[in-house]
């Protein structure tokens, strides 16, 4: 392989999984080749792939001697993105590394910018960044990491993130019998439970592209999001019970949120006299009781009284 050893970081390796993604892994890995702070090494974990064209994709990788970062390709049965993770964490010998996911990409500075947010304070167990999501939707997202209380009501981190593996060995690593989703938020839960002062930070800029599609396994999650936050609280419940208050305001916060969202876009409709949905109609003449429901029928039909 086309590289220089001494432009190579010594402190930070890169876990990449991938399943039937195709060519897509290619633009993970250049992202990777492109960094103004080159990693250690590449360690790509396919977790079973079946489709002959990204089989072949991850063949050309290994051939490829144009390759600026060391590449090595660990292949084992399907047996969930937890598993291929931990297989490839288990792999690495730097004391960071760096969780990619073969479907998303990273802008250049995300490995200088992250990895020195997390060097800097020792207390953070893991680092990351905003997104900016592309394919089916257009955003940028901007998720607040914390200490242990934020995480109990919602994820505050992106599956993509630097974590000290010393920590990873502490926790246990990824779940494996988690298959279904929310394998990252139990597993940096269960980061954040190794030391009292344990936090995660976030470099307020969208330095990772994140794909989004309609049948990704994390829209596919949302639909078993209640069995699998009876999971995650179930197993994390020492946590629950020391904030339990918080845990539930911060769930309360979300939901006045997405609320006051709805609520504001009824109001608008009806302001320029355009015709309100189905679903907006029902909203206010079935409104719900006890959780601000009716409160906010009552605000919406006052706008035009």
């Amino acid at each position: 392989m086309n590289y220089n050893k001494d432009n190579l970081g010594t402190d930070i390796e890169v876990v990449i999984t991938s399943f039937n993604q195709g060519s897509m892994i290619l633009e993970a890995v250049h992202s990777l080749c492109t960094q103004t702070s080159l990693p250690k090494r590449i360690i790509i974990v396919d977790d079973g792939s079946t489709d002959e064209y990204s089989l072949n994709v991850l063949k050309t990788i290994e051939e490829d001697s144009s390759l600026s970062i060391p590449v090595i390709i660990n292949y084992q049965q399907n047996g969930g993105v937890s598993s291929a993770r931990n297989a490839g964490i288990k792999k690495a010998e730097a004391p960071m590394v760096l969780v990619l996911d073969g479907d998303d990409k990273l802008e250049p500075t995300y490995i200088e910018y992250v990895s020195k947010l997390l060097r800097d304070n020792p207390a953070m167990v893991a680092t990351s960044s905003w997104m900016h999501t592309f394919g089916v939707l257009d955003a940028i997202v901007c998720p607040t990491g914390g200490n242990v209380v934020p995480f109990l009501s919602h994820n505050c981190c992106p599956a993509t993130h630097i974590l000290r593996r010393e920590v990873f060995e502490q926790c246990g690593g990824y779940d494996e019998s988690m298959r279904s989703g929310f394998e990252d938020w139990d597993f940096f839960l269960s980061m954040l439970e190794t030391i009292p002062e344990a936090y995660i930070g976030i470099v307020e800029r969208p330095l990772i592209n994140y794909r989004t599609a309609p049948a990704s396994s994390n829209v596919k999650s949302m639909n078993k999001r209640l069995e699998l936050m009876r999971f995650i609280i179930e197993k994390h419940i020492n946590s629950y019970c020391n904030h339990i208050a918080d845990a539930l305001l911060g769930i309360e916060e979300i939901s006045n949120s997405r609320l006051y969202r709805l609520e504001n876009e009824i109001i608008h409709s009806i302001i320029n006299n355009k015709q309100l949905s189905e679903t907006s109609s029902d909203f206010i003449h079935n409104p719900s009781y006890g959780d601000g429901g009716m409160a906010s029928s009552v605000r919406i039909v006052s706008t035009h009284k």
